[in-house]
């Protein structure tokens, strides 16, 4: 019997799944299921039951799994007492401005706590790197997307606007509206070119490079700005959005890497973080 096959046994107990213990232990799928085969013909009992979302464990694997629990744990226990440092599990992640700071911090919070060891450096999206956390539009041709937010742009204003009472505007009426210039922004770009067409003026008020900064000088009072619905301005208690009529400004974004490269171990693990990041929102 193999310290390695318990180790193995243990991911998929606490796992529930065969592929989900693969990527824990950075292994393939066959190499955790030989392994549960082994044991099972070692001790000749059955440890999993198979079923459409994973795996159920048996009596025989409720049995076994305290006692490989406390062989796995001794035995890295050991193995700190004379080894040096574990070596570092790099990762240079590109990330973009303006993303949203409380969803980035859970974004790096979850790559942290998931991946063992793990160093990470933080690039802008277009050094060399790993992975990338961008807009869908800027992918490249030889890049694989994952997506993991969609931000619905509108209209920003202060609350003691009377316009802020509205429950949508359309664009005529932003003529002469002062307002926070967000460069570079997609979104705002599309915006402008629709109220050109219509021969609507757009008044810079203050010219910026961060939706951070904006949201802020939108709530000072100084002028309304194109924001994307993020927690934390969705909760600021000085503006509102309000959505302009017949405008659907919406970007994606989410996880870019080399579609070469996405079966490594690392990238395997920050795809699995990012889905489920997906399945939660």
């Amino acid at each position: 019997m193999e310290l390695r096959s318990l180790k193995y046994f243990q991911s998929v107990y606490e796992q529930g799944s065969i592929s989900a213990a693969a990527r824990s232990c950075f292994v393939s799928q066959p190499s955790i299921t030989t392994a549960i085969k082994q044991l099972e013909s070692d001790l000749d009992i059955i440890l999993f039951i198979r079923h459409a979302r994973g795996v159920l464990p048996t009596d025989a694997a409720d049995k076994l799994y305290p006692k490989a629990k406390e062989m796995a744990d001794n035995a890295k226990s050991i193995s700190n007492l004379f080894s040096a440092s574990p070596k570092p599990v790099l990762l240079r992640l590109g990330i973009m401005r303006s993303l949203g700071a409380q969803r980035i911090s859970y974004l790096l919070k979850k790559i942290t706590e998931e991946i063992e060891n793990i160093e990470l450096t933080l690039v802008d999206p277009e050094e060399p790197c790993d992975a990338r956390v961008v807009i869908a539009h800027s992918v490249a041709k030889n890049e694989s997307f994952i997506p993991i937010w969609q931000d619905n742009y509108q209209l920003a204003v202060p609350k003691n606007w009377p316009i802020a009472k509205k429950s949508s505007i359309n664009i005529a009426e932003l003529e002469g509206m002062p307002f926070i210039n967000i460069a570079p922004c997609e979104a705002l770009d599309k915006l402008k070119a629709g109220m050109t067409d219509t021969s609507v003026r757009f008044q810079p008020r203050a010219n910026i490079k961060t939706v951070e900064y904006a949201w802020q000088l939108v709530c000072a009072g100084i002028g309304a700005a194109l924001l994307p619905d993020w927690r934390e301005i969705l909760n600021a208690d000085e503006l509102t959005l309000i959505p302009i009529e017949d405008n659907h400004l919406i970007k994606d974004i989410g996880l870019a890497f080399n579609s070469n490269k996405e079966n490594s171990s690392i990238i395997t693990a920050v795809k699995e973080i990012c889905r489920s990041l997906v399945s939660t929102k």
